[in-house]
Parts: structure tokens; C-alpha cells; sequence
């Protein structure tokens, strides 16, 4: 193994030193994008979370996977955990107690006995029909922070970035 060549003056080794420091700087997370876009939602996702965990005893990732049951009714997990961009353990997890609890219900698919289909129970469906308007309530308070072209501005930007 060859050693890396030292710099040959001093102008070049203080330029080196830098360039090292530079690439140990922290992150500035106050004005990093991907940071301050997780706190937004993090902050706005507890928000709602709390309300739906004091009354119905709801994990954050059980009411979106309830969500999207109520969406799109007859997913598999799989789906479910594409659909949130969640970890499949964590979607797994949620499933095995709503289905515990008797707010899912899991089926085999028709054609596919290896596949389960998810739907939300009657129960499910009471719970997610409380649910669903106080998180309403909470995305109409958030946006009336806004003008109606900055929701406009937020909508299309929330798009574009949503790959």
C-alpha cells in the first residue's frame, strides 16, 4: 500500500487541511431540507396522533395503516407498506394488532391463497369515521396559515418532490 503523497508547500497543506475540516463541517439541519421537511411532519403527524391515542389507544402507524385501508380497501401488507413508505416490520406489527383488536380484517385473496387482503372492520370503520374528520380539522388549520397561493405554491411543490 502506497501512503498518499503530502502536499508539497504550505499554501497546499492549509488548502488540504481545510478541505478536510470542510468535509467534517456538520450538517446545518436548521437548512437542511430533508431535516426541517421530517420535523415538519413529525410535529404535525403528533399533533393529530395525540388526539386519536387519548381516545381510540391508536399508534401513529396503526392510524395510517388504517388510512390507507379505508382508501384502498383489499390491500395486501405489501401494499400498505408501499402506499406509507413505512418499514414492513412496522406495518406487520401494526396489522397484527388492529387485526388482534378486531379493527382489520384479514382475508386470503381469491385467486392467490399465499396473499392476505386487509380490510377495515365495522369497528375499523366507526373509528376511522371519528378519526379521519379531526385530522381534517387539523390539515385545515395548518393550511389556514396560509394564502391561498401559498397553498397553491405548497401543493405543487409537494407534487413535484413526491417521486
Amino acid at each position: 500500500m502506497t501512503k498518499p503523497a503530502k502536499p508539497k508547500n504550505s499554501r497546499s497543506r492549509r488548502a488540504t487541511a481545510r478541505a478536510g475540516k470542510l468535509d467534517r463541517a456538520p450538517l446545518r439541519l436548521e437548512h437542511f431540507v430533508p431535516y426541517r421537511l421530517s420535523i415538519l411532519s413529525n410535529t404535525v403527524s403528533q399533533d393529530i396522533a395525540d388526539e386519536y391515542q387519548q381516545h381510540f389507544d391508536l399508534s401513529m402507524t396503526e392510524w395510517r395503516v388504517m388510512a390507507v385501508l379505508a382508501r384502498f380497501d383489499g390491500c395486501s401488507a405489501r401494499e400498505v407498506a408501499e402506499r406509507t413508505a413505512m418499514d414492513k416490520v412496522a406495518v406487520s406489527r401494526a396489522l397484527a394488532r388492529l387485526v388482534q383488536d378486531g379493527r382489520v380484517e384479514r382475508s386470503v385473496h381469491d385467486d392467490d391463497k399465499r396473499r392476505s387482503v386487509l380490510s377495515l372492520s365495522v369497528t375499523g370503520w366507526a373509528m376511522h369515521d371519528v378519526i379521519a374528520p379531526m385530522a381534517r380539522a387539523h390539515e385545515r388549520a395548518l393550511l389556514h396559515q396560509l394564502d391561498a397561493e401559498e397553498r397553491a405554491w405548497l401543493e405543487r411543490i409537494l407534487t413535484k418532490l413526491q417521486v
